[in-house]
């Protein structure tokens, strides 16, 4: 069989620091990081790419903790959907973020399935990605230049495509400590009940003033354009306001205005663009309602 093949003419490697991995990708021009495995393995299987090494980054403590600190949230790179599920102070900080992880296939994908495998796959329609994007995440990548941090939303920069140069990868993900009266959300349409790629996606994370107003918001959208979006209008459109019928249609709109899909099986241009305006006002009123409550 050819994936037989495929996977007997692969080197493995199980590095356990930051420094062995970085040294063995960049020493391998076809080299590829495995996190979870669950889209790396199924492209193997495909024959869809060809590498000579696979690095295992879970051994390495940095990609497989989920520290809370008292300025910044950190998530390993190889956290799976069922850890973040199981941690219940980081769904109450980040509810929207978690909700995304959570969508990523089946029960038994959930267990392997990994935050950072889901930003690095690089898939417009990435269920995990529109949550980090207005949640301001930063990207933590290491390799033989160093350590940089890059905006969530800058990070992938096409259909398959990210930033990392050769030898580097992402060892964790970082989200800021709240204000009180902050929260967010994710939604998404699917043709069916459950496990099925997000036909369009949308997070909105935001914060509260006492008085009741909008003192901070950020959205995004998933599956509309070659990679998931921030709407920088929707910010300006929440900012100062109460959630009023007004403010959801402007946002609607502005969410109508960032699309740039296309036309496929699941979904119409015309039929994308239309459910991006609705799911954006439901996932700001969920989130709104969620940060009223804190």
């Amino acid at each position: 069989m050819g994936v037989l093949k495929t996977v007997s003419d692969l080197n493995y490697e199980t590095p356990t620091d930051i420094e062995s991995a970085i040294a063995l990708l960049a020493g391998d021009d076809h080299a590829k990081v495995l996190a979870g495995g669950t889209d790396l393995l199924v492209q193997l299987r495909e024959e869809m790419i060809e590498p000579s090494l696979i690095v295992d980054i879970k051994r390495i403590a940095e990609t497989r903790t989920v520290d809370m600190g008292s300025d910044e949230i950190r998530i390993g790179a190889a956290v799976t959907g069922a850890e973040l599920d199981e941690n219940e102070a980081l769904k109450a900080a980040w509810p929207g973020v978690v909700e995304g992880v959570e969508l990523i296939g089946s029960w038994q994908v959930q267990g392997r399935a990994t935050i950072g495998g889901n930003l690095c796959n690089g898939s417009p329609a990435a269920d995990g990605v529109p949550a980090l994007i207005a949640g301001a995440a930063k990207i933590v990548i290491v390799g033989p230049n160093g350590t940089r941090e890059v905006p969530a939303e800058d990070f992938n920069t096409g259909p398959g495509q990210n930033i990392l140069a050769k030898g580097e990868f992402v060892v964790s993900i970082i989200l800021p400590v709240r204000p009180p009266k902050s929260s967010d959300a994710y939604l998404r349409f699917i043709p069916r009940t459950e496990m099925d790629i997000a036909v369009v996606g949308a997070g909105v994370s935001l914060t509260l003033n006492e008085e009741g107003t909008c003192a901070a918001a950020r959205m995004s959208l998933g599956a509309v354009a070659p990679k998931a979006l921030l709407v920088e209008s929707a910010t300006d459109i929440l900012v100062g306001k109460k959630l009023t019928d007004d403010v959801l249609a402007a946002l609607a709109e502005a969410a109508r205005a960032s699309c740039d899909p296309i036309d496929d099986k699941r979904g119409t241009i015309k039929f994308r663009t239309k459910v991006a305006a609705v799911l954006a006002r439901r996932a700001a009123t969920i989130a709104w309602q969620r940060a009223e409550k804190r």
